[in-house]
């Protein structure tokens, strides 16, 4: 039991961290008051940037590393773009937040094979090398742990944890944290209290397109290494966790890391002999499973910002 756990959680860790960046990103929206189930675009349109940035300019730079780390910036301007979209659809239109969040997604998946098609001649976009993994020196020498956590890791998991360890400060320590939880509860005492509800909310907004685009580059930059206009429904998986982590950092990242490990193992279960017993289908859909039992069952204790989804007019009391 333990090789199969020590063979498999570096990679779990690799396919839990795109999922958390997206879900802090979610988490910045929803805690303004915007709902987002728009992440999945916002994962798709920067994983096409990355993607595309890198390919165009892997060959013409030599230094590898600092071209991985601009398609990383590029898909965070990218997202941030692309979510204004439904900032201003949600904000100012006072559009319904489900229905803007589903035309976010229908439009990314759509118009980057649509450009990938027309730039590259095919809907993917290949790249030739993305970041290496490495071994934490010292770190990776102690027992147990350097094996699980510090082997195999990329420079990407790092960043993320930092950024991890900032949003929880940040919402939870700092004036603008709790002006942005403020919006999200009750934004018209928010407004009373001389708070720019509609600013709070577009940051809020534009953060999770920006997360949701790093997300996007990490899958592209890590594992997968080439675009195919889909990031497998990871952006619904984030926003899952989002539910099941209660809208805090850290219950986001002890539901990310469950869900890594689920769908890590049903990716990887025909390679190890323990697990190729068990029908792959069962493994493949055991985490979609997970997920709606999850929801069900915590759907009665959620504890989700009182005005999310409600549109805001700055002229009502």
């Amino acid at each position: 039991m333990w090789t199969i756990i020590e063979q498999i959680f570096p990679y779990a860790i690799v396919f839990t961290i795109p999922l958390l960046i997206t879900a802090l990103g979610g988490l910045f929206s929803e805690r303004s008051g915007i709902v987002n189930i728009g992440l999945e675009g916002l994962m798709i349109v920067g994983a096409f940037a990355s993607a595309l940035t890198v390919n165009f300019l892997q060959d013409k730079m030599p230094n590898g590393s600092m071209v991985l780390w601009i398609g990383v910036l590029v898909a965070v301007v990218v997202g941030i773009l692309f979510s204004l979209l439904h900032a201003f659809a949600s904000i100012n239109l006072s559009a319904d937040q489900v229905i803007s969040g589903v035309a976010i997604n229908m439009i990314a998946a759509a118009l980057t094979v649509f450009l990938a098609r027309n730039i590259t001649g095919s809907g993917n976009i290949r790249i030739t090398s993305g970041f290496t993994p490495f071994d934490v020196p010292i770190l990776s020498q102690i027992p147990i742990i350097g094996d699980l956590l510090f082997t195999k890791t990329y420079a990407t998991t790092w960043f993320i944890l930092l950024v991890l360890i900032v949003s929880a400060f940040i919402l939870n320590k700092t004036k603008f944290g709790l002006r942005l939880k403020s919006c999200g509860e009750f934004p018209q005492a928010a407004q009373a209290a001389g708070i720019n509800v509609v600013r709070i909310r577009y940051i809020g907004v534009m953060l999770s397109g920006a997360l949701s685009g790093l997300g996007g580059a990490i899958i592209i930059l890590t594992y997968a290494g080439e675009f195919t206009g889909s990031v497998s429904g990871l952006g619904f998986l984030a926003l899952a966790s989002l539910i099941f982590g209660q809208w805090r950092p850290l219950g986001i990242l002890a539901a990310t890391l469950f869900f890594g490990f689920a769908s890590t193992i049903a990716n990887v279960s025909q390679v190890i002999p323990e697990l190729a017993v068990i029908p792959p289908i069962i493994l493949k859909i055991f985490p979609y499973v997970v997920t709606l039992i999850a929801l069900v069952i915590f759907s009665k204790s959620s504890q989700a910002p009182k005005a999310a989804g409600e549109p805001f007019d700055p002229g009502k009391r």
